[in-house]
């Protein structure tokens, strides 16, 4: 899927220690997609950031545009809090 990052999304990624290749498996094949404010969706997947560990991958997007635009990326622990079961 083709996909634009915002400039806040590029700064965040930098800071976070987030890799392009990682956003981008997570924009083509995301584990759930969720709605957030605005309009906006959590495309996100749980990932094993090689500490043994797994995170959250969280890739806020707006999608109602072609391409569509990485609003901001972020990692957080707290799963429970943004997983949504079915």
């Amino acid at each position: 899927m083709n996909f634009v990052l915002s400039n806040h999304a590029q700064a965040e990624m930098q800071r976070r220690g987030i890799s392009l290749t990682l956003v981008s498996e997570v924009v083509n094949n995301p584990q759930q997609i969720v709605p957030e404010r605005s309009g906006r969706k959590a495309y996100q997947s749980q990932v094993d950031l090689a500490s043994g560990k797994i995170y959250l991958l969280r890739v806020i997007v707006e999608d109602n545009v072609n391409p569509i635009v990485v609003v901001t990326v972020y990692i957080t622990s707290k799963i429970r809090k943004y997983w949504r079961e079915s």
